[in-house]
């Protein structure tokens, strides 16, 4: 008996070291990062939701399923362009010139499935990011809303993901990015200011033009359906904000509470300006300014979220919802038809955060990027760099944008046709009613 355990004891002995070495084959997964990195990236994909809601509260009632619609079929169609080549596009090694990324084993995700990047499954962050190139161009169709074939609707955001969100995503976010290396700690987009909402406010605002104004804007009344649903959205798009910017550290810890804590009081600074600025101005406060209000300071505080402190993201929050109010205002002057202020809430609102966040970058940072410099760093040095990134995002999604907007509607149509619009879209495209008791059948 005594030898058989000392025979035993010999053998596990003698494959510890085996044992050992397998075991380091692969680094080990940070529970509680991959955790947070699994929540986060399910309240991004909350926000898909959310937004159909918002926008399906905001439209005529004929319409509301066919532009709820528009946000969810970019689960589908987003969703499998991402794991097939998106991935790739835009966190692969620069091709073309920087102008896109390349990496054979992103093609379909097939050469990650053993891969742990910062303690955190790799798939988990293909994952996530992918969660953000849903989100981007179904933000555009609130601008379009009520007045596109639904199949130009689809081959558009096709276009728009691969040379236009593909593209800036490499340049912003990836590794060999020529944005990402620009000045000594790149450009300032913590989670998609520049790369998403200025992005898809611009192609909104072209898009818009290009197809024209709804039959009977600005003449007749457009009222919302469902304002109980659009504030029930703007509720989910808040609580999907949390993932959106504190997932975007792709950690748990430090930053990860910093960029949530901006998150809420920019949030809760913009909803509060726009009331009071309505209080001021109409003596009432309304819903639907409330959750624009909420909404402005969210894509204010998106880029800036891990370099501001409270103090900033209170005063973004505040300035983006004085800027977008007079920045629909403007819409009224110069009578384009941004069907649900796409550019005026997101392409304004982000914008601005982009440029005026370097005013109030905490301190510690600076000095980071004077150190990276190996030299002086200052906010008007910082600013050029904040600059250059939109000056190159406007450029890209403008022009590229009227490309495939004149492409689409050339080939297998993109606006839709007097008749069938003033139907609506649920019927006319969709053959459904949104609200049963609206039905023919009472």
């Amino acid at each position: 008996m005594k030898k058989l355990t000392i025979i035993t004891t010999l053998v596990l002995l003698s494959l510890m070291p085996l044992s050992a070495c397998f075991a380091s084959e692969s680094p080990p997964v940070d529970s509680g990062v991959t955790s947070w990195m699994l929540i986060s990236t399910a309240l991004v994909l909350l926000m898909i939701p959310g937004l159909a809601m918002f926008y399906g509260g905001l439209v005529r009632t004929k319409n509301v399923l066919g532009t709820m619609m528009h946000s969810f079929v970019s689960l589908a169609i987003i969703g499998v362009l991402w794991v097939a080549v998106g991935y790739s596009l835009t966190f692969g090694h620069n091709i073309l010139g920087g102008f896109w990324g390349w990496n054979s084993d992103y093609f379909f995700l097939k050469g990650i499935d053993e891969s742990i990047t910062n303690g955190v499954p790799e798939y988990v962050i293909a994952m996530f990011q992918g969660k953000f190139a849903i989100i981007a161009p179904a933000l555009i169709s609130g601008a379009i809303a009520e007045r596109v074939y639904f199949r130009g609707y689809c081959l558009f955001i096709v276009l728009w993901f691969l040379f236009i969100y593909a593209p800036l995503c490499h340049w912003v976010w990836a590794s060999d990015g020529w944005l990402f290396n620009t000045g000594p700690n790149g450009v300032i987009d913590l989670a998609g200011g520049l790369v998403i909402h200025v992005s898809a406010g611009v192609s909104a605002l072209v898009a818009a033009i290009y197809l024209g104004p709804r039959h009977g804007y600005p003449k007749s009344a457009m009222k919302p359906n469902n304002l109980v649903m659009t504030l029930m959205g703007a509720g989910l798009l808040w609580v999907g904000w949390f993932g959106f910017n504190a997932g975007s550290t792709v950690s748990s810890g430090l930053d990860t509470a910093r960029a949530l804590t901006m998150t809420q009081t920019a949030a809760a600074s913009g909803a509060l300006t726009w009331m009071a600025i309505e209080v001021l101005l109409f003596k009432k406060a309304t819903a639907l300014g409330f959750v624009s209000g909420i909404l402005a300071g969210l894509v204010s505080i998106t880029p800036a979220a891990g370099v501001v402190q409270p103090v900033g993201a209170l005063i973004l929050g505040a300035l983006s919802s004085i800027v977008c109010f007079y920045a629909l205002k403007a819409k009224e002057w110069l009578g384009y038809d941004d069907s649900l202020d796409c550019f005026g809430i997101h392409g304004v609102g982000s914008g601005m955060g982009v440029i005026l966040l370097v005013f109030f970058i905490r301190g510690s940072w600076m000095k980071d990027a004077a150190i990276n410099a190996g030299g002086t760093w200052t906010v008007w040095n910082q600013l050029l760099v904040q600059l250059i990134g939109i000056g190159a995002v406007i450029a890209l999604a403008a022009v590229a944008t009227l490309i495939i907007c004149f492409v689409i509607e050339k080939t297998i149509g993109f606006r839709l046709d007097k008749e069938l619009e003033l139907a609506g879209l649920d019927q006319s495209l969709h053959s459904e009613e949104g609200y049963g008791l609206t039905s023919r059948e009472f």
